[in-house]
C-alpha cells in the first residue's frame, strides 16, 4: 500500500483508472428512497450523428457539477443519460453514408433503411456513451433511455391519442415550411431567418390594351408561372380605377384580376403585389380569401413542373435566371435593385425554406400556451438568468398551430390509419387491420413519422415511463433542473413544459439553468467553415479531463457565451498541477499513518487560525453560489484560495512550524470542494490519504461536502496574517523595483503606533525574516534609520537599510550620467523632427524610425528618473 504521491500526475492512467472504480462500485446508482430527499436531473440527449462537441462538453460538466455537489449534500441524486433518435439530422447523415455505398433510401425500402438506422444508432450510441463518460459524467447508466426506445414510443403514442381525443390535433391541407434538401415539411419554430443580399426585380404586366401596364416589385420571379392575381392595397388612390381589370402575367401569357388587399404594403416597391398562392403564405392568406386558384409550380426538390412550361426540371435558382434573362429580352424588366431580404432557412441543413401546400398533422397550441406560460410567470418554473423569460414569453406569446408531421422514415410513426374503402381515419394506440367504420382490411398507416421535438418535449417524464404510474415517475418527477442553451428555449424547453402540464398536470422541472454557447478564442462561434471547431476528446487526450472541465467553467456565468483558447487550458492544467504537488508536499511531510479530521481548536498556530477562518467563509460562499447556479464564480473562489492563500502561502508559512493535522483537514476538504468541478484529480487524492485511516467515505463523490463552521470563524486572525502578508508583499515588491537578488539580506526595522498592530508583529517575526529576506527584525514605534528605504503600509512603516545591499552613492551616480546622456540624446532627436526639410523629405521609414527613437527616449528618462526617486526616499 503506498502513500506517497507519484512526482508527476499522470491523468491518463488515473482517469482509466478512477472511472473503473466509480463504475464496479455503482456510487452514482439511485433507487427510490422515500427516506431521503432526492434530487433529479435529465440529461438533454445528444443527437446520434456524431462525435460531442465542446457545447456538449460544456452541457455536461454543468449537469455533472450540480449532481455531484448535490450528491455530496446528502441528496438521493440522480442523473438519468440517453441520447435522441433526432429524426431529420440522422436521416440526412444515413441517407448521405448510403449513396456513398451507391445504394438510394427509396429503391432499398422502409423496412431495410431501418436496419440501417438501427445498426447506426447501436454505433453513434455506443460512441456518445463513451464519450459522456470521459467527460467524467456521473450519470445513472441502469437508467439510460433514447428517445425511439420502446417506453419512448408508448409515451409518444399515447401523447398523440389523448392530444387527438381532446381535438388538440388535427390533420388538414396549410402552407407549410417545406425543405427541398431535407425532404420534410419543418414546423415555424425550425425556420432560421437569415439576411441575404438580394434582388428586387421590377416586372411589368401589362393590360389588356397591351398599351398600359402595372409594375409589379418581386424578389422571386421564378413563381411567375403561379401567379393567379394582382393585388394593390385597399387604401392605395394611385391603382382604384384599375381594381377588377385584368393584366397578363408575364412569359406566361395569362389573364389575372387585379384585386384588392389590405395587406399589400403601399410603401414597398411600387405597392402592386404578385398574387402566387402555392408558393407564399402571404399570397396563400390572400388566395384564401379571394377564392383564386392555386397553381404549385415546384415539386419536392423545389425543381419546377409541368406548370413551369419551358423552365420545366430547372432548379428555382436556374429557373430564376432564365425567366430574368427572357424577361429582359422581352422588355419586361424596367429596373433591378439591390436588397437585403430576410430567407427563412431551414434550422439543420441551412437550404432556403420553400413554402408549400400540404396535408399536414397539426397540434393546436393557444389552449396548451396558455397553462405554460402561467406557470413561468408565477415563478413555478424559474429561468436562470431570469432575462430568458422574455424569449420564452415573446415565443408562446405569439405561437402558431405546430406542424408535426414529417416526411422521414426515421422517427416515431404517426399513430394514424386510413381506410383505403370508406377514407375513414382511425388514430389508435394499436395497430389497427379492419376498418371501425366499414371493415374493410384494405387500411393502412400513415407514412410519415413525428417531429422529434414531439418525443423529446416527454423526456422529463417518458423516461421515468410514463404513462405508467411507476415509483420513480412518483418520486424523481418533477426533476429539480434542466440545463441547457438559450438556443433551444423554443425549439425545446417551451414543448416539454406544455406536454409535461397537459400529461402529468405537474411542472416538469423547477429551474432552467440556461447557458451560452463555447466560442473561440477571439469570440467566434465554431464552425467547419472556419477551421476553428475543438474536438474535446482532444483536449482530454492532451491534458486531462479535469482541465478541460475547470478551463470550460472559468469566467463562466449563466445564459452568457464563453471563450475558449489556449490560455485558458494552459491555466487549467497549471491549476491541476499546483493541485497535486500540493498533496504531494503535504504526503511527504505526514508524520504518521494515522489521522482523524479533528482539529485541535485549542493548539492552532495564528497562521492556522487565518487559513482555517478563510477556507471557512470559501466554504460558505463556494456553496451559495452553487445553489444559485454561479458556477463560474465559485470555481474563480475555489482557485483564488487554493493557489494563493493556501498553497503560495500557508504552505510556504507552515514550512516554517508543520501542523500536519491543519494541512491534512484543510487538503481533504479543499478537494471535497474541488471534487464537483474536477473529479479524477480529488479522486486519486482522497484515494490515497484514505490509506491514512481517517475513517470517511469510500469514495470522495459520496463523502459529505465541507458546511460552515462558527467554530471556525478567527476574524482577528484574518486581519492580523492579512498585514503580515501586505509586509511580505511591499518590501518583495521593493526589493524587486531595484533589483536587489533575494541571497542579499539586511536587517528590517518595522514601526507602527498602533501598541496593538505592534504587539501582533512580534508574533510573526519568525515569518517576516524569512518572507522578506532579512538578517533580523526589530519592532518599535519610531525608528530614525539614515540611508534606507521607506515601505508604508496600511499600519506601519518599514525601514529596509541599503548599505548592505546596494552602494546609494554610486548607483545615483550611474543613473544621473545615464540620465544626462539620454537627455542630450532625446534633445538631438527633438531638433531633428522639427526639421520640416526632414520630415517632407526623408523617407517615410526613416521619418518613423525617428519618432519611434524620440517616444522609447522619452519612456527611458521617466523610468530613469522613477528610479532616482526611490533612492531619494
Amino acid at each position: 500500500m503506498r502513500y506517497k504521491l507519484d512526482k508527476i500526475y499522470n491523468f491518463d492512467n488515473i482517469e482509466n483508472k478512477i472511472s473503473k472504480f466509480w463504475e464496479e462500485n455503482s456510487f452514482f446508482y439511485s433507487k427510490v428512497d422515500n427516506n431521503k430527499k432526492k434530487y433529479s436531473i435529465v440529461i438533454p440527449p445528444p443527437n446520434i450523428t456524431g462525435k460531442l462537441h465542446m457545447g456538449h462538453a460544456l452541457d455536461n460538466t454543468l449537469q455533472d457539477i450540480l449532481i455531484r455537489f448535490k450528491r455530496m449534500q446528502g441528496f438521493n441524486s440522480l442523473w438519468v443519460p440517453g441520447s435522441d433518435h433526432a429524426s431529420i439530422a440522422t436521416e440526412a447523415k444515413i441517407v448521405e453514408n448510403l449513396k456513398e455505398k451507391n445504394l438510394n433510401k427509396e429503391k432499398i425500402g422502409r423496412e431495410k433503411f431501418l436496419d440501417y438506422a438501427w445498426k447506426w444508432k447501436e454505433k453513434y450510441g455506443e460512441m456518445i456513451t463513451e464519450q459522456i463518460n470521459k467527460l467524467g459524467a456521473s450519470c445513472d447508466w441502469t437508467k439510460e433511455r433514447f428517445t425511439l426506445d420502446e417506453n419512448c414510443n408508448k409515451a409518444v403514442i399515447e401523447f398523440f391519442v389523448r392530444l387527438y381525443e381532446k381535438n388538440l390535433i388535427y390533420r388538414d391541407k396549410k402552407m407549410i415550411n417545406w425543405c427541398p434538401k431535407c425532404l420534410t415539411v419543418i414546423s415555424d419554430s425550425e425556420v432560421n431567418f437569415k439576411e441575404f443580399d438580394s434582388k428586387l426585380y421590377y416586372v411589368k404586366y401589362y393590360l389588356l390594351n397591351k398599351k398600359d401596364y402595372l409594375v409589379v416589385a418581386t424578389t422571386r420571379p421564378e413563381t411567375i408561372f403561379g401567379d393567379t392575381a394582382i393585388a394593390v392595397g385597399s387604401e392605395d388612390s394611385r391603382y382604384e380605377k384599375l381594381i377588377g381589370q385584368k393584366v397578363i402575367v408575364p412569359l406566361a401569357n395569362r389573364e389575372v384580376t387585379i384585386i384588392v388587399d389590405s395587406s399589400v404594403e403601399k410603401n414597398f416597391g411600387t405597392g402592386v403585389l404578385k398574387v402566387t398562392p402555392a408558393h407564399s403564405m402571404v399570397d396563400f392568406k390572400i388566395g384564401l380569401k379571394n377564392n383564386l386558384d392555386i397553381i404549385d409550380i415546384f415539386d419536392k426538390t423545389a425543381v419546377l413542373n409541368e406548370n413551369g412550361d419551358k423552365y420545366e426540371n430547372l432548379d428555382r435558382y436556374q429557373a430564376r435566371k432564365e425567366i430574368v434573362k427572357d424577361l429582359i429580352e422581352n422588355n419586361l424588366i424596367e429596373k433591378i435593385e439591390d436588397i437585403k431580404n430576410n430567407i427563412g432557412t431551414c434550422y439543420r441543413c441551412s437550404c432556403n425554406i420553400e413554402p408549400r401546400i400540404s396535408t399536414q398533422w397539426f397540434v393546436k397550441m393557444k389552449e396548451l400556451a396558455e397553462p405554460a406560460i402561467k406557470v413561468v410567470k408565477e415563478n413555478k418554473i424559474k429561468f436562470i438568468p431570469k432575462r430568458f423569460t422574455k424569449i420564452y414569453f415573446h415565443w408562446m406569446e405569439n405561437i402558431n398551430d405546430w406542424c408535426i408531421s414529417r416526411q422521414l422514415w426515421w422517427g416515431h410513426r404517426i399513430p394514424a390509419f386510413y381506410c383505403k374503402n370508406c377514407n375513414n381515419i382511425i388514430v389508435s394506440r394499436n395497430r389497427i387491420e379492419i376498418c371501425t367504420k366499414c371493415n374493410s382490411k384494405n387500411v393502412i398507416q400513415d407514412e410519415d413519422t413525428l417531429d422529434t421535438w414531439f418525443s423529446s418535449g416527454l423526456w422529463p417524464f417518458s423516461v421515468f415511463n410514463w404513462p405508467k404510474n411507476t415509483s420513480e415517475l412518483e418520486y424523481y418527477y418533477p426533476t429539480d433542473v434542466l440545463v441547457t442553451g438559450y438556443d433551444i428555449i423554443f425549439f425545446w424547453v417551451a414543448k416539454m413544459i406544455f406536454s409535461a402540464l397537459e400529461m402529468t398536470g405537474k411542472i416538469p422541472f423547477k429551474y432552467v439553468f440556461v447557458h451560452g454557447l463555447v466560442r473561440d478564442s477571439q469570440g467566434r462561434k465554431m464552425s467547419k467553415s472556419l477551421g476553428n471547431g475543438i474536438n474535446p476528446l482532444d483536449i482530454i487526450n492532451k491534458y486531462g479531463t479535469d482541465a478541460l472541465r475547470f478551463a470550460l467553467i472559468m469566467n463562466n456565468s449563466p445564459g452568457n457565451d464563453t471563450r475558449f483558447s489556449d490560455e485558458k487550458i494552459l491555466s487549467s492544467r497549471n491549476f491541476t498541477n499546483k493541485i497535486w504537488n500540493a498533496a504531494r508536499f503535504i504526503s511527504l511531510n505526514l508524520e504518521n499513518k494515522n489521522f482523524n479530521l479533528e482539529l485541535d481548536l485549542d493548539n492552532l498556530l495564528e497562521i492556522d487560525k487565518w487559513i482555517l477562518s478563510r477556507y471557512n467563509f470559501v466554504v460558505k460562499e463556494i456553496t451559495e453560489n452553487l445553489e444559485k447556479f454561479e458556477l463560474g464564480v465559485a470555481i474563480q473562489k475555489l482557485y483564488d484560495f487554493v493557489w494563493d492563500e493556501f498553497c503560495d502561502w500557508y504552505i510556504e508559512f507552515s514550512k516554517i512550524n508543520l501542523n500536519n493535522q491543519v494541512l491534512i483537514y484543510l487538503l481533504i476538504n479543499i478537494v471535497k470542494l474541488l471534487h464537483p468541478f474536477m473529479p479524477f484529480i480529488t479522486e486519486e487524492i482522497w484515494q490515497i490519504f484514505n490509506d491514512y485511516n481517517f475513517k470517511e467515505k469510500k469514495s470522495i463523490s459520496i463523502s459529505n461536502f465541507p458546511k460552515f463552521s462558527k467554530n471556525l470563524v478567527f476574524l482577528e486572525s484574518e486581519k492580523n496574517v492579512k498585514n503580515i502578508i501586505e509586509i511580505i508583499k511591499s518590501v518583495r515588491n521593493r526589493r524587486s523595483e531595484l533589483n536587489i537578488s533575494n541571497n542579499k539580506r539586511t536587517h528590517i526595522y518595522i514601526s507602527s503606533e498602533n501598541y496593538e498592530n505592534y504587539e501582533n508583529l512580534k508574533k510573526f517575526k519568525n515569518i517576516l525574516i524569512k518572507f522578506c529576506y532579512a538578517k533580523n527584525i526589530e519592532f518599535n514605534k519610531k525608528f530614525d534609520i539614515e540611508n534606507s528605504i521607506i515601505v508604508i503600509t496600511n499600519f506601519s512603516k518599514i525601514y529596509i537599510p541599503l548599505d548592505e545591499l546596494i552602494d546609494i552613492k554610486a548607483e545615483i551616480s550611474r543613473l544621473e550620467k545615464e540620465l544626462n546622456l539620454s537627455n542630450n540624446n532625446l534633445e538631438n532627436i527633438t531638433k531633428k523632427l522639427g526639421d520640416k526639410n526632414f520630415i517632407d523629405k526623408a523617407p517615410k521609414n526613416i521619418v518613423s524610425k525617428t519618432i519611434e527613437i524620440y517616444e522609447n527616449l522619452k519612456a527611458k528618462i521617466s523610468k530613469i528618473k522613477l528610479e532616482l526617486e526611490k533612492y531619494v526616499n
